[in-house]
């Protein structure tokens, strides 16, 4: 008889996380993508019949790892608050068989922090000392985990509308630099070498002319129809990069909506991942802000289902 396939769920995924290296996992992985050792197919979003919903598809091939499987997340609205779930499944090349499903809510919260992680160690110069966080849910706490060791932060500042009514927000850093709270996010991100966006957003939540020319910003997605962290027409003032440009471009709502408007053409992609991995794109002019923007990729839920899978097994 085959194999079953492992079956994991969220209470397990969280026994499991703290073995998990997930940035190296995915550096791996990018770089298999710039080698054609993966193949990252678009994204797809899926809505439910009389606006009850939507899921999005995220699917992925991993070639070395002998895998490929696929996410399904969707956006279910409820009363107060929407319903949003995510599992994974992850089938071998060699037999066609499943061999992990499991719950991905955690895992996409880790991949999600790490690609930004990666995206701003390369993009940020090194003498980068100020870090400034929008956002100040579980998204954001796990960007600020996986940046505190990137640069010697000599500040660091979270910035929310309600974070005055959050008792969680650390003190510190395990460097010791300390962690200052705003309430306006334009303040917050005042001359700050890095500014990592991390809301569910569907409309800017900070003016991108405050920014120094030196500063690079993360930006990540939701499930919000045409979701962006920054207005569309900013994007003519950036030296924008994303995590792959075969398929951002045409998912991410700021790219979207300027491509749609003629103010931003996507050529204008200074570089992807996989390019900067292998020092194939072209470096930050440092004459404006430099933007990132991920969209989420099957691959990444893929290579952190692989690093998942081989620790249960171990």
């Amino acid at each position: 008889m085959s194999q079953q396939p492992i079956v994991l769920n969220e209470s397990d995924i969280a026994a499991l996380l703290p073995r998990l290296d997930i940035r190296s996992a995915l550096e791996r992985m990018f770089r298999s993508l710039a080698e054609g050792a993966a193949v990252q197919p678009p994204q797809m979003l899926s809505l439910f019949p009389h606006h009850a919903g939507d899921f999005i598809t995220y699917q992925g091939v991993l070639a070395n790892e002998k895998v490929f499987g696929a996410k399904l997340s969707p956006y279910i609205p409820a009363d107060g608050k929407a319903l949003v779930t995510a599992w994974t499944l992850l089938m071998s090349t060699q037999t066609g068989m499943p061999v992990l499903l499991c719950d991905s809510k955690k895992l996409t919260t880790e991949r999600t922090a790490a690609t930004s992680i990666i995206a701003a160690d390369v993009l940020a110069t090194q003498q980068a000392s100020v870090l400034t966080i929008v956002g100040s849910g579980q998204v954001a706490m796990a960007h600020l985990r996986y940046a505190e060791t990137i640069r010697d932060w000599k500040e660091i500042r979270i910035a929310s509308p309600n974070i005055g009514n959050r008792a969680d927000i650390p003190a510190r850093i395990g460097s010791g630099c300390s962690v200052t709270t705003f309430s306006d996010a334009n303040k917050a991100i005042d001359g700050a070498d890095v500014v990592m966006l991390c809301t569910s957003s569907g409309k800017p939540v900070i003016d991108a002319k405050l920014l120094a020319k030196t500063a690079v910003v993360t930006s990540i997605s939701t499930n919000v129809a045409n979701a962006h962290e920054v207005d569309p027409a900013a994007l003519a003032g950036f030296d924008v990069y994303c995590d792959y440009r075969a398929t951002t471009p045409a998912s991410a709502g700021e790219m979207k909506l300027a491509t749609a408007s003629g103010a931003w053409d996507p050529k204008a992609l200074r570089g992807d991942l996989p390019e900067l991995l292998t020092g194939r794109a072209r470096a930050p002019s440092r004459e404006r802000p430099a933007f990132f923007r991920s969209i989420g990729l099957g691959l990444e839920d893929i290579a952190a289902a692989v690093a998942l899978l081989a620790i249960a097994r171990a």
